[in-house]
């Protein structure tokens, strides 16, 4: 490993973490949505980027290797891919490797959540490996509700959104169909085979369709799906207790982080919901909305014709961006909802009058702590038989959403636990799981579920 000093630091940070023209690079994602990391990079490769997703928590030893154990969990998990994935190109390609031949995709988001760091933090640990300095990092962030200047060139950038956005819709889709079938199967194992088909065809159906200016091919093959997915349900089986899912993104969507947290609750007889991770998408452009708004209110009221132009122009946007991702989400899950019965999406902007209503938390606080406490309530108002919040080990809004949501469900008498993760397989946390699966079913027995 070489020396790095300061100055490095600033300079690497600054010109090493960006927004790179990814084309002519094999484009590297980690996967966080296993099913919508894959069709995400089903549009890149539509779209002419040859586009992997990195093999996942098996480089976790180099991960902790290179962090000091205060960082999130998910930077640790995310470091060890792209150090293992490096390390095997490395050993495969023997001195045809050039890392300049590859770019590294790590998404951000605005403070106070430490995710806004990873990039930074991976950029300066590769740096320290002879070559790796030239393996570029790119990035997108919430700040703009990721837009994709500088990634895409322009003239496709449009297209591009549309396909991705429908990526990860289509993705939160084919979970809900798993959570959905997979406690009703007929025969056990049926439901997985049935997800990992779907999730190949879809992913060569977005690889495909995705730079189609008519979408419909993706549709068409989604409905395939759909109605191949419902006849393995055995009808004879009755309704089980409805666990409403929370948490930091990240964790509580990536398999092997949370230990299948899902799979566990349905071992112990549940029926569970993820939140999605188009909800979070959704979040970042209905508050740019919101910021927007605020800056038009503020600029009119001190007459500043410039900023006025500049506000509105903004709040435009982005309304027209949040109007047409709700209008695909829409659309899909009304196609989906005529074969097969599926828990919708929140909007967001019913999660924020939510929080208002009794002054319970605010999005000017920001965080998935925002969207975590107010699904958490919509859950528990809708007569869900439990909650679950899943984060890594000393996350912030995680730990916020757990002060606030905790007493809250208490009062409601819908049952509630807090599982964090960093890695460590804890012997009483499955006994915890359980413990919580029985109050559950003792609410779904007097209460009934939705």
């Amino acid at each position: 490993m070489k020396k790095v000093t300061k100055l490095d630091t600033f300079r690497v940070i600054s010109e090493g973490v960006g927004r790179f023209n990814v084309q002519g690079k094999t484009f590297l994602i980690p996967e966080m949505n296993r099913i919508g990391s894959h069709l995400l990079a089903g549009v890149f490769n539509g779209f002419g980027i040859n586009s992997k997703v990195m093999e996942t928590y098996e480089g976790l030893d180099l991960g902790k290797e290179f962090t000091s154990g205060k960082e999130c969990f998910p930077c640790v998990v995310t470091l060890g891919d792209i150090l293992l994935f490096m390390k095997k190109e490395r050993e495969r390609l023997g001195n045809g490797f050039n890392p300049e031949n590859y770019m590294y995709f790590m998404p951000e988001s605005d403070g106070p959540c430490r995710f806004g760091m990873y990039n930074k933090y991976h950029r300066i640990v590769l740096d320290s490996f002879p070559g790796l300095d030239r393996v570029k990092i790119a990035t997108l962030s919430s700040e703009d509700a990721y837009a994709l200047d500088g990634l895409i060139p322009k003239e496709q950038m449009q297209d591009f959104r549309k396909a991705a956005y429908l990526s990860m819709v289509v993705g939160d889709i084919l979970d809900r169909l798993l959570w959905r079938i997979r406690p009703y199967e007929r025969e056990e194992g049926t439901t997985d085979k049935f997800i990992d088909d779907a999730m190949g065809l879809m992913t060569e159906s977005f690889s495909k369709h995705s730079s189609e200016k008519n979408l419909s091919g993706i549709f068409n093959d989604l409905v395939v799906i759909v109605e191949e997915g419902k006849e393995i349900i055995d009808p004879n089986i009755p309704q089980k207790p409805l666990i409403g899912v929370v948490g930091e993104i990240y964790v509580r969507s990536h398999l092997k982080s949370n230990q299948d947290t899902i799979r566990t609750l349905e071992k112990y007889g549940a029926e569970a919901i993820n939140a999605s991770i188009a909800e979070w998408v959704n979040y970042t452009t209905y508050d740019q909305v919101r910021l927007a708004k605020i800056a038009l209110k503020l600029n009119l009221k001190r007459f500043r014709l410039k900023e006025i132009k500049e506000s509105l122009l903004k709040y435009l946007k982005y309304n027209l961006t949040l109007f047409y991702q709700y209008m695909q989400q829409r659309k899909v899950y009304r196609i989906v909802r005529n074969y097969i019965n599926i828990e919708e999406d929140h909007k967001i902007g019913h999660l924020e009058k939510v929080l208002k209503k009794n002054n319970t938390f605010s999005f000017e606080v920001g965080t998935e702590a925002c969207l975590s406490i107010s699904s958490a309530l919509e859950y528990g108002r809708r007569g869900y038989n439990g909650v679950v919040n899943i984060f890594p080990f000393t996350c912030m809004p995680s730990n916020i959403t757990s002060s606030i949501a905790k007493p809250l469900m208490a009062k409601l008498n819908i049952p509630y636990i807090d599982i964090s993760y960093d890695g460590s397989f804890q012997p009483g946390r499955e006994a915890a799981i359980r413990t919580f699966m029985y109050q559950a079913y003792q609410h779904f027995k007097i209460q009934g579920r939705p």
